[in-house]
């Protein structure tokens, strides 16, 4: 059974935060579970979201509520294959086909190999500026 795999986030990296305003829109916001706080990037694109986990765990969906307007389009996620060894890069396990709007979505994850590693990259945005909005996202899977 997949469970929410966000306990077992140990760093969290994003491309960039409004303004650099990072009090009021920076990574916490990603995943602290209110409905008025989010994670504002920056103008510009690609924008992406990378997080590293304590120990390997198997993807099998990834959740995701956009702020409608500031939605990612043309999205990948890229996670680093733990059997490939220490040195492995990130590689492109799925294709992300998001609506715009502000309902939470998931995308099922294709059975990915162990990871420690897995970056959400928004290519475009529906955003003229290229700005995504985040209000919650969850990771599901397991730990192996």
């Amino acid at each position: 059974m997949a469970t929410s795999l966000i306990p077992h986030v140990s760093k969290v990296r994003v491309s960039s935060v409004l303004n650099r305003d990072v009090k009021q829109f920076g990574k916490q916001f990603l995943f602290d579970g209110q409905d008025e706080t989010c994670w504002n990037s920056d103008q510009g694109c690609p924008q992406f979201i990378h997080l590293e986990f304590s120990s390997p765990v198997k993807v099998s969906e990834v959740r995701i509520q956009f702020q409608g307007g500031f939605v990612g389009k043309e999205c990948w996620i890229e996670c680093k294959n733990c059997e490939a060894g220490e040195d492995a890069s990130l590689t492109k396990i799925c294709s992300v086909y998001s609506e715009d709007i502000n309902s939470l979505q998931c995308f099922p994850v294709e059975p990915s190999p162990p990871t420690t590693a897995l970056r959400i990259v928004f290519n475009t945005s529906t955003d003229f500026f290229g700005r995504i909005i985040v209000y919650n996202l969850d990771i599901r899977g397991s730990t192996t």
